[in-house]
């Protein structure tokens, strides 16, 4: 009967991969671990990051509140003017508290006087409201383009901090030296892409909201001046 070696055995039991060290589970990341590793940049991207949402949350709410439109309002105000009834039409245009109600409110104060100058006052109303609208928005653009600058910044400076550290650490340089600063650029690289992302898509919705808002004003002014030129039946 023949034996086993025990030192073939034991050499046999030590080309074994060791399966402890497999098992062990990795650590994640965490958002704070990575905001210390990107260092002080990350401070003005989570600041511009927690403006840019909050611009855009008060601007959909403003703009929503100020969309709502009443399909049978220009009829009133026709009813209103063509009966000599102007201190309702004005009434009226106060209540709704809509833009082109502005717009239109201006346009009837200015009754009596040049079309030209009628058309000018609304336009000019007009303007303001845009204006109103569109607050914040060059903030958030600011966002979109400069997010992505200041992580790129990051990137830069942590490189320069990592390459500085290796030449200083003369033959003691080891790979970990490296990596601290590649993860310190790659991690600020990341968030300025993210910041500038969500300001891009914030303000590309918002102003396609003003845009749609813009047509609206614009076709009931026409509608008021093309209502000024009618004969009275």
């Amino acid at each position: 009967m023949r034996f086993l070696n025990v030192s073939t055995v034991t050499d046999s039991m030590n080309a074994l991969p060791e399966f402890s060290n497999i098992s062990q589970p990795e650590t994640g990341l965490s958002f704070w671990s990575l905001a210390v590793a990107g260092g002080w940049l990350m401070i003005p991207l989570i600041l511009l990051s927690i403006l840019s949402i909050y611009i855009f949350v008060e601007r959909m709410t403003y703009i929503h509140s100020v969309a709502k439109e009443d399909t049978d309002f220009m009829n009133k105000i026709k009813d209103f003017i063509h009966s000599g009834q102007i201190d309702s039409a004005l009434s009226l245009c106060k209540k709704s508290k809509t833009p082109y109600s502005n717009m239109i409110e201006k346009g009837i104060t200015r009754l009596g006087r040049p079309m030209q100058d009628v058309l000018v006052s609304i336009e000019n109303v007009g303007n303001l409201e845009v204006a109103k609208l569109e607050k914040g928005f060059s903030l958030l653009a600011t966002t979109a383009a400069g997010a992505p600058m200041i992580g790129f910044l990051g990137t830069v400076t942590g490189m320069v901090r990592a390459f500085y550290d290796m030449a200083s650490a003369g033959n003691n340089a080891d790979i970990t030296l490296l990596s601290a600063g590649i993860y310190q650029a790659l991690t600020t690289t990341v968030a300025g892409l993210i910041v500038g992302i969500i300001a891009m898509f914030a303000y590309n919705i918002l102003i396609s909201r003003v845009d749609s808002l813009v047509n609206t004003m614009e076709s009931k002014s026409m509608e008021f001046m093309d209502m000024l030129n009618e004969p009275i039946k």
